[in-house]
């Protein structure tokens, strides 16, 4: 297998627009060839970045290089979701699923009424909880329940190996990611139909093609950086610079999960967090 020449790391965010001025909390993105960083891009919302990373992978691809993209938020489900909502094990079935069903804006998106639905098709308790909104949402309570009757785990199995990875049911609140899995799942299946045939979606397919698409927890190994900047920014910007500088058989290894269903964690497991570490400022 072939190395890669970009490395593309995304800070994702399932909140709406962050406004014109770079905040925290908010979309950042950051390309690295070989340790050379460019400057993190702040994104003020789904819309633009989806166009900005489309545009940025156009032109990588046209430059004839090979280009990892790495977002920070789960690529899958814990087993046995996937078969109950779409009939099939299949997670990338479930990014088309979700690209069906969300309705996307700057200002707003569903996904909290759709969070509901999902619910009401489990026979007892579904697993989504969390609603952030100030109305109530059918189904969709906004704590956590204190017994869970859906047969599903709280969390997938990389996220017992990952110390403080939270569980993707969690819409809301402090730490939660249950939203930006809802609303990256939709721009991970378009960006697999725009660049169909020379993208690979891991660990669900072979890393192999000149796009591949990875899942990233840049606090696995990247600390929070200056106080001057913002920790976002520096997040993506040591990510992008530490995969960039693997070794190709070193990140092979990385690469080298089977979990068909769940999806894994870039880095996580076998000794690969310190590894890691060891390159990280």
């Amino acid at each position: 297998m072939k190395g890669f020449d970009t490395a593309l790391m995304i800070d994702w965010s399932g909140g709406n627009d962050r406004g014109a001025s770079p905040k925290a909390d908010a979309i950042w993105a950051c390309t690295a060839r070989k340790g050379e960083t460019e400057p993190p891009v702040y994104l003020r919302n789904r819309q633009v970045a989806e166009t900005w990373i489309t545009d940025v992978i156009d032109a990588e691809l046209a430059a004839g290089r090979r280009v990892i993209a790495g977002f920070d938020f789960p690529f899958g489900y814990p087993e046995g979701f996937a078969k109950t909502l779409v009939g099939s094990a299949d997670p990338l079935k479930l990014w088309d699923w979700f690209d069906a069903r969300i309705d996307d804006g700057p200002d707003g998106n569903n996904r909290f009424d759709l969070a509901g639905d999902v619910n009401a098709r489990f026979p007892a308790d579904g697993p989504f909880w969390g609603n952030g909104l100030k109305r109530d949402v059918p189904h969709l309570p906004r704590k956590k329940p204190a017994i869970a009757r859906n047969g599903l785990s709280e969390k997938r199995c990389v996220e017992s190996l990952a110390k403080g990875a939270f569980t993707v049911w969690q819409l809301s609140g402090a730490g939660s990611v249950g939203s930006q899995v809802m609303m990256g799942m939709p721009v991970l299946a378009r960006l697999r139909n725009r660049f169909d045939g020379h993208v690979a979606a891991w660990p669900f397919e072979v890393a192999d093609k000149a796009l591949a698409l990875i899942e990233i927890w840049p606090s696995l190994f990247v600390g929070r950086g200056p106080d001057a900047i913002i920790k976002d920014a520096w997040q993506v910007h040591e990510v992008a610079r530490v995969v960039s500088i693997l070794e190709t058989e070193v990140l092979h290894r990385m690469l080298g999960v089977l979990a068909p269903e769940e999806g894994w964690i870039l880095g996580v497991g076998s000794g690969h967090e310190e590894v890691l570490r060891s390159y990280a400022a």
